[in-house]
């Protein structure tokens, strides 16, 4: 995981700034999302210009730096990989809070929005990070979630780390937490051609400098395990738009 999620987070910030800032926000989106993807999160979750938008597990910070410029929130990051939040800094400067998503350090009610774009499968407890980000929305506050979900508990040998939830598990954790479930679709494929290519470019030059490296080895076998299993129709990347039910209980407030 730390191979996936913060060596090639550093290497990307690296060749972005050898190939130029237009680079920044494609291949830091790059394995999470895409623009027809952080379009349908950002008008789900009726982001608007000034609101706070959390994103909880941020990578490298393009999703956030892109809701920023397309709807003009003020991103907070959330990142447990301490290379990924260096880069999230250097790429976009936008303030990044190095902390982990089952203890967020942020005042209960305080966040208008948050998404967690490819995070939930990576976690165990997915019933604690969700109710942390339950706690620090304000009542009624969107949510916005990308998710590899599974037809069914998967027996196979999955990507190191990941643990993905069905459909039927994936709704109980949202309502145990709190949110109502409020639309759900496939992930929309593809992206344009542009924008990949600006994608490519730079992972071409993370490939060529550091294709040696036993992290880089790593992370593309990750890769390949997780392209495999949606190839095979045994997981589906779902995009989420659910809502934070009602006042949060005392308990809550009180961690």
């Amino acid at each position: 995981m730390t191979a996936e999620f913060d060596d090639v987070a550093r290497w990307t910030a690296e060749a972005v700034e050898l190939l130029g800032h237009r680079h920044a926000i494609p291949a830091a989106c790059r394995g999470s999302a895409s623009p027809a993807a952080l379009v349908w999160l950002g008008e789900a979750c009726e982001l608007s210009p000034g609101a706070t938008l959390l994103d909880v597990g941020a990578g490298a910070g393009g999703p956030a730096a892109w809701a920023a410029r397309r709807f003009g929130v003020r991103p907070v990051l959330l990142e447990r990989m301490p290379a990924a939040c260096r880069a999230a800094a250097r790429l976009f400067g936008l303030p990044v809070i190095t902390a982990d998503g089952a203890r967020i350090p942020l005042r209960t009610g305080s966040a208008d929005a948050a998404w967690s774009l490819g995070v939930l499968d990576t976690v165990r407890d997915k019933a604690a990070l969700l109710g942390e980000i339950r706690r620090v929305l304000a009542p009624g506050a969107p949510l916005g979630l990308l998710v590899a979900v599974a037809r069914t508990p998967l027996a196979l040998a999955t990507p190191d780390g990941n643990h993905f939830p069905t459909q039927r598990e994936l709704a109980g954790l949202l309502d145990g937490a709190g949110f109502d479930l409020v639309e759900q679709i496939d992930r929309p494929d593809g992206a344009p051609l542009a924008w990949s290519r600006r994608a490519e470019r730079v992972a071409a030059v993370v490939a060529a400098r550091h294709g040696g490296d036993r992290a880089y080895a790593l992370a593309v076998r990750q890769g390949e395990r997780f392209s495999r299993l949606l190839a095979s129709g045994q997981l589906s990347m779902q995009l989420i738009h659910a809502a934070a039910r009602g006042p949060v209980r005392r308990d809550e407030r009180e961690r």
